[in-house]
């Protein structure tokens, strides 16, 4: 196809298609806003470059939707659409066929359907293609992406606080591909969010050009009713929400801030007879679609949901959003509790603020950060070879997940490259920026004040938002929690009834500790691991039915736990952990014979522990680790650990053990290293099978 230059197009133009646009979408009688007018008119303009933030629901695909059907209508080639979410993708073809564009999608989960597509944009038969971030460094796709960006009449970068290292999600692959589309000279790049304050929109506009046209209207949402209900204990949260979602209007998301707690969470509701499905970073893309459907078509009274399902989900009648626990950041929490009141006169946008909250803040805020001297053993771990990420990991004792995301912010400063599994130094130095990630923690932990003071219900809730994100015009908004002094039902007191089904119900689910499979690269064991053929455990991670248990545990010494023998482990814990191996032993096929105390540096609780459950099991009681040297290195990689593990613990030459099954128990696991390890050595005692028991699994 000849490529078209674009014309200078008068603003009556702009308005004739955002009208036509329009009219398709929500009906004739739709009158679009002068601003939305304002912005086409602008991306219509020559190799323009614009930046429109604006909240959730005010039409920004619309102003996209309709400069294509303009630009379109003049020869000019399709319109690329880079989209962060599956979901958003998948919404926004729905979108663009409903404003009478033709429209497709290239993402991991429709590779067989890629030539018929690639096909189509050689016959000039799609309007709009909407890749993921991911595609343009497949080398598939990479391979067509220069003949594309010549051809393309507009840009679209959706979600655009993804390319800035301020943004609250910022993604280094987000901002890679951004910086290669916006090298194109010859189209227009118009960048869309709704979550940008004041420093994320002027580093966007920095990235897009200095003659950037930006759009920024005010974030207030008058169909959104905000609260904050203060001082909930973990296991009143949950029965709050099981009260709530009796009276909460329509149906909603319920976020959460892990995976746990969105599986735990929904399985509560659903016990008490609630609909509601969860929606994790964990569960299949077939799933994944099911559940928004079901949202989406009022299946469901609610998602119990992780950050996951948020950018660009699109139901207009959500009809309440409610968080237990806070984001870390006015922005984030903005973003997600805006998904609510898009299309109806009400909704509720509610808070349920954990003390647990800050933990995680701290956990996810550090990882986004680089280490200087951990890049610098990974370049010295490359050389000049092309290694793979089990190789690297082996090699420094950097974690899996750390070392990912540092390898993202390497790639994007151009010192490392990725050809399909493996990692290469490219031989440009790297040069860490300290004062722009000093800068950048300075400002998370701004952002986490705020969310602090918000969940205080320091003034008008809106209008808090508003001025967190820089809103050139807030005001008290009459309506939130602040303002009227009343809550949602409720309100501070969930009923005993559901406080009671919490804990009950809770406290009666197992919680699976899987089996490591193989031994990590570097260590003298090798292959397939022979060790603990299953595990169970009490709670895991911040468990609400066991919050103030696992608070003693944490904070009480292995000496006090030991000396004490009858305090300081809580005996609820001791009782639910006998009340675990009752239900479990249901589907063992013979019954353990002993059961020995996990080793560890001072193994007074995991000592205390095996006495109760021998005592309670009426089982033999054999002591036989010995642990020598320090504990294992904290936070590293697995090859350190196992190297550790493998020369610090060792069974006693004076401890037979008997033939049979073998309980092996412990207060605590976190890796399941010890565990493995351990139950290797058990293995090679002559140990058929070896079983593992913690009171607390922790992530």
């Amino acid at each position: 196809m000849q490529t078209h230059a674009k014309a200078l197009f008068p603003r009556e133009t702009a308005e004739h298609h955002m009208h036509t646009i329009l009219a398709r979408l929500a009906g004739p009688g739709a009158v679009p806003r002068a601003d939305q007018v304002d912005a086409v008119h602008a991306v219509l303009q020559p190799a323009s470059r614009v930046l429109v933030v604006q909240a959730t629901g005010w039409g920004k695909s619309a102003v996209y939707w309709a400069a294509t059907h303009a630009i379109r209508s003049t020869g000019a080639g399709p319109t690329l659409v880079v989209s962060p979410l599956l979901a958003l993708m998948r919404d926004q073809v729905s979108a663009a066929e409903r404003a009478g564009l033709k429209a497709a999608t290239v993402n991991s989960t429709n590779v067989d359907d890629w030539d018929e597509v690639f096909q189509r944009l050689d016959d000039d038969a799609i309007d709009v293609l909407l890749v993921s971030p991911e595609r343009l460094g497949n080398p598939r796709f990479a391979a067509r992406l220069g003949a594309l960006l010549a051809r393309v009449g507009l840009i679209v970068i959706d979600e655009a606080h993804c390319i800035s290292d301020w943004g609250f999600d910022f993604r280094p692959d987000y901002q890679r591909l951004a910086r290669a589309l916006l090298s194109t000279p010859t189209a227009s790049v118009l960048a869309t969010t709704a979550t940008a304050n004041e420093r994320v929109t002027l580093d966007i506009g920095k990235q897009l050009g200095s003659e950037t046209v930006t759009f920024r209207g005010t974030l207030a949402r008058t169909s959104l009713t905000l609260s904050v209900v203060p001082g909930l204990s973990p296991l009143q949260r949950y029965a709050w929400i099981a009260d709530a979602l009796e009276t909460l209007p329509g149906s909603g998301i319920v976020y959460v801030l892990t995976v746990a707690e969105a599986e735990r969470l929904s399985a509560f509701l659903r016990s008490c007879g609630h609909a509601v499905d969860a929606y994790t970073g964990q569960i299949d893309a077939d799933t994944r679609l099911q559940v928004e459907d079901r949202l989406r078509h009022n299946r469901v009274k609610a998602v119990v949901a992780t950050s996951a399902l948020g950018m660009g989900y699109d139901k207009p009648d959500l009809g309440f959003c409610v968080h237990v626990g806070s984001p870390s950041t006015p922005v984030a929490y903005y973003q997600q509790v805006g998904r609510a009141g898009r299309a109806v006169a009400h909704a509720e946008g509610v808070l349920l603020p954990s003390d647990a909250d800050e933990r995680i803040w701290d956990y996810f805020a550090t990882a986004s950060i680089p280490d200087p001297q951990t890049a610098d053993k990974v370049l010295r771990s490359l050389g000049g070879d092309a290694r793979s990420l089990i190789e690297i990991e082996a090699d420094t004792g950097v974690r899996r997940g750390r070392l990912e995301a540092l390898l993202k912010i390497l790639a994007v400063e151009g010192v490392v490259a990725k050809d399909g599994a493996a990692w290469q130094a490219t031989g440009v130095p790297y040069v860490h920026d300290s004062a722009k990630w000093t800068a950048l923690a300075q400002v998370r932990q701004q952002e986490a004040g705020i969310m602090r003071q918000y969940a205080q219900g320091a003034g008008c809730l809106m209008a808090y938002l508003q001025t967190a994100l820089d809103d050139p015009s807030p005001a008290p908004c009459g309506r939130c929690s602040v303002c009227t002094g009343q809550l949602p039902p409720p309100g501070r007191n969930p009923s005993p009834a559901k406080l009671q089904a919490a804990r009950d119900f809770l406290r009666g689910v197992d919680v699976p500790i899987e089996p490591r499979k193989r031994w990590p690269a570097g260590v003298r064991r090798k292959g397939s691991i022979q060790g603990f053929d299953a595990g169970r455990a009490v709670a895991f991670a911040d468990d609400p039915a066991w919050a103030a248990e696992l608070q003693v545990l944490r904070t009480a010494t292995p000496c006090a736990v030991f000396a004490d023998r009858s305090a300081v482990m809580p005996a609820d814990l001791l009782a639910g952990a006998v009340a675990t191996l009752g239900r479990w032993a249901k589907s063992w096929p013979a019954r353990p014979v002993c059961v020995v105390p996990l080793p560890a540096p001072d193994m007074a609780a995991n000592q205390r522990l095996a006495e109760h459950i021998a005592q309670k099991g009426r089982l033999m009681l054999l002591d036989g680790f010995r642990w020598t040297g320090g504990p294992a290195p904290d936070d590293a990689a697995s090859t350190p650990v196992v190297a550790h593990l493998d020369s610090a613990i060792r069974w006693a030459d004076d401890a037979a053990l008997p033939a049979g099954p073998v309980l092996l128990v412990a207060t605590d696991v976190r890796t399941r290293w010890t565990a493995t390890v351990a139950a290797a050595l058990l293995r090679e005692q002559g140990a058929r099978q070896v079983l593992l028991l913690a009171l607390h699994l922790r992530p």
